[in-house]
């Protein structure tokens, strides 16, 4: 299996910094190669001019940024959502890499 980017944005970086330690137990449990980490909305654009990822989601406080990043990952076929409020709230690692892969899968 190839290695999958995975960008999670958040306001701040703060709760989502344990959301991507939660996601890459997840991910070893899995005997999967992924590279998962969390910036802040304002680094969006210079993240992703300069590394190349396979997926974005996006932290609750900043689901409302969705229509403003879907068409800057539009025409690199880089599929993006919010992430989902229960998996964020309980901190569910393992539902949030699910999510994540299954957006890349398409």
């Amino acid at each position: 299996m190839k290695m999958k980017t995975i960008m999670l944005v958040c306001a701040a970086g703060m709760s989502t910094s344990l959301m991507v330690s939660k996601m890459k137990k997840a991910a070893e449990a899995k005997n999967m190669e992924a590279d998962i980490f969390a910036i802040s909305a304002s680094e969006f654009d210079d993240t992703l001019a300069s590394k190349e990822v396979n997926v974005v989601l996006l932290g609750p406080q900043v689901k409302f940024m969705l229509k403003q990043f879907a068409p800057k990952l539009a025409d690199k076929n880089i599929p993006i959502d919010a992430i989902n409020m229960q998996y964020y709230g309980m901190m569910n690692g393992e539902k949030v890499l699910e999510q994540a892969l299954h957006l890349i899968e398409g």
